[in-house]
């Protein structure tokens, strides 16, 4: 049986005209699925950021045409689809120090202006999901007194909160030392599987891409198929 496909973008370009014209991406096209779980490679500055931000609706291309979840023009509802059917993860976290754990991951549903007081279904997610990226013992820990491996549980879990159909993740283990590199890869593949998440992530990093399904080059603004 197929799968439902959740995004596709076709031939995307993206242009940049100061302080001369620089062309970043070219002719770009690729298709993800539900339960999908997809790495784009290639070094850093070669445009894998840009990319995931036109996905993710944070930048707007070019040239091309994108379709998430049915929509061929989210650039219209940017704002509607990030908060209800994408999740990010960045390789700085982005978690807010003076809030506990439990407070970030419920940050998507604050924004929403979702009910997230304690028999609220966000709250009750929230709690789900910092069990299953093993966090609930720091649950009321302040952001600024966890590790840099724990962070980025609470980031993932964060990501999570909406429960969007597609995660997004920049160099998710970038900042992590080897040992927390492999326990967050091996969370952020096992979650979006086990979830029926759509996985869309950029790295450098060799073992995070040997767990996807799907691995693309970046090369030269143009996107090679390695699998």
């Amino acid at each position: 049986m197929n799968k439902e496909q959740l995004l596709k973008a076709s031939h995307i370009s993206k242009d940049y005209k100061s302080p001369q014209k620089v062309t970043v991406l070219e002719d770009v096209s690729l298709k993800v699925h539900r339960g999908e779980t997809v790495a784009i490679l290639g070094p850093s500055g070669v445009g894998k950021s840009t990319l995931l931000n036109i996905l993710g609706t944070l930048e707007s291309e070019t040239n091309g045409t994108l379709d998430i979840l049915g929509s061929s023009s989210p650039f219209r509802n940017a704002a509607k689809i990030r908060s209800e059917s994408i999740g990010f993860i960045f390789q700085s976290y982005h978690l807010l120090n003076e809030y506990t754990t439990l407070e970030n991951v419920l940050m998507p549903a604050k924004i929403a202006r979702k009910p997230t007081h304690k028999n609220s279904e966000s709250y009750k997610r929230a709690l789900n999901l910092l069990e299953k990226v093993g966090m609930t013992h720091r649950k009321d820990h302040f952001a600024k007194l966890l590790s840099g491996g724990e962070k980025q549980r609470v980031a993932i879990a964060r990501a999570l909160c909406n429960d969007p159909d597609i995660i997004l993740a920049d160099e998710p283990s970038g900042n992590l030392d080897e040992q927390n590199s492999s326990i967050i890869h091996n969370m952020l593949v096992d979650c979006a599987k086990s979830l029926q998440k759509a996985l869309i992530l950029v790295t450098h990093n060799q073992e995070l891409a040997s767990l996807c399904d799907v691995r693309y080059l970046l090369r030269e603004g143009k996107l090679e198929s390695l699998s």
